[in-house]
């Protein structure tokens, strides 16, 4: 298995919610990121821990 991926709980991922929006995430396993649509951020995954904060958060490009 890659280093880069991670394993995240699937009722961890159920509760969780962009900070700024508020709605739900999807979860990029690729990539180890919580994607947020709405606010086209994508909050890192680190060693299983999601970051839920803005200013740690990848701007996603259109």
């Amino acid at each position: 298995m890659d280093e880069k991926v991670s394993n995240v709980d699937p009722k961890l991922l159920d509760l969780l919610v962009c900070p700024l929006t508020k709605d739900r995430l999807s979860y990029n396993r690729e990539r180890s990121e919580l994607i947020s649509e709405s606010a086209k951020l994508a909050y890192p995954i680190r060693d299983g821990v999601p970051i839920m904060l803005i200013s740690e958060a990848r701007r996603i490009e259109d």
